[in-house]
């Protein structure tokens, strides 16, 4: 019998067990065995691998503090010398596909396999994609015992130093890569069968697939700045604290407008953040107007910095919105504030 592989795996504060976003400065800090989901990974690993650590860090730290948190990471690794290491599964959080990035990366370093599943349109997988094995996931966490079947598949190919075969076969999601392999049919015969199932509006599968995100240029800079007319929009789940029109704390499909005419700055009285990305303690008990700045637009207004401060907001939430309704929402509130002949915007992200 082969001897068992040694996993090491990667969480975030959340699936680590220690909390949500009040918890998501935690530093990093390694735990023996299983931890969370490690224990399904375990269980989907049966005979053939043994967690025998778990690295667990805070989202924030990570991601903000990624010099200390690598440097204690890779002192890690080279203590524990496993076989593979295993990230996530992130699904859809961004921070956290981020540090599944960094982890893939840092064990690369060490001549250390890994593997790592997120949704495609995760940033850790616009950043890092190109360079670490990632199962693609849906959003919903509620997949995670099958995504974790198929981790465990691949990390135990990867601990025993199986190469891989092609993503579409393997189930990972494509790096760019493309290797020389015979084929029953000369390029050209297989270009002209696609072209020919296009035409005809058959199903065909490329050979080079292409995630292109689109490049957005800057725009040209206000002539008068003072003469413009400028809007407020906020990705920071940003509503009256009724919550009327029910935003949704992630995976917001829609954005909606709330009037501040009149209003010097928002109240923690009449304005509250649903998002459900980050911690909004402060916001919602001190300070609303960090996730949408009506007080200090105020002050430049009043000190004529700009003309005028366009009526309505708009606001959703940012966290997990998939790329495709970002753009559609976006494209929403660019034409309705054209219409509108507001000059600017002052875009407030999380």
């Amino acid at each position: 019998m082969e001897t068992p592989v040694r996993v090491v795996h990667y969480l975030n504060q959340f699936f680590g067990g220690i909390g949500a976003e009040e918890h998501a400065n935690t530093p990093v800090q390694v735990r023996d065995g299983p931890v969370g989901p490690g224990r399904a990974l375990q269980q989907m690993l049966g005979e053939s691998g043994s967690v025998v650590a778990t690295i667990i860090c805070g989202d924030n730290y990570f991601v903000e503090e990624t010099e200390a948190a690598s440097q204690t990471v890779r002192e890690a690794l080279e203590r524990i010398q496993p076989s593979v290491v295993v990230s996530g599964p992130a699904f859809d959080a961004g921070r956290y596909g981020m540090a599944c990035g960094l982890i893939s990366g840092l064990a690369t370093e060490l001549g250390i396999p890994s593997v790592t599943a997120m949704h495609p349109d995760n940033s850790g997988i616009v950043v890092y994609g190109k360079d670490m094995i990632a199962i693609p996931t849906g959003v919903d966490a509620a997949e995670m015992q099958a995504v974790l079947k198929d981790v465990a598949g691949l990390a135990i190919r990867l601990g025993r130093g199986n190469e891989l075969g092609p993503a579409d076969e393997e189930g990972y999601l494509p790096r760019g890569y493309r290797r020389i392999v015979n084929r029953d049919k000369s390029g050209a015969e297989r270009a002209l069968e696609m072209l020919t199932a296009y035409v005809h509006d058959r199903p065909f599968t490329t050979e080079i697939p292409i995630r292109a995100y689109e490049a957005i240029p800057a725009p040209a800079p206000i002539a008068n700045i003072r003469e413009a007319t400028i809007a407020m929009v906020s990705s920071g789940g940003i509503v009256p604290r009724s919550n009327p029109d029910h935003q949704v704390s992630s995976r917001a499909e829609n954005y909606f407008k709330y009037p501040i005419e009149g209003i010097d700055e928002l109240s923690v009285d009449d304005w509250i953040s649903v998002h459900g990305g980050f911690n909004t303690v402060y916001l919602n008990t001190k300070d609303p107007n960090y996730a949408l700045p009506l007080r200090y637009a105020r002050r430049m207004e009043a000190q004529g910095e700009f003309k005028s401060l366009y009526h309505t907001c708009f606001t959703t939430a940012g966290t997990g919105c998939a790329v495709s309704v970002a753009q559609r929402m976006g494209a929403g509130i660019a034409g309705e504030l054209r219409d509108a002949g507001v000059d600017a915007v002052l875009m407030v992200a999380t």
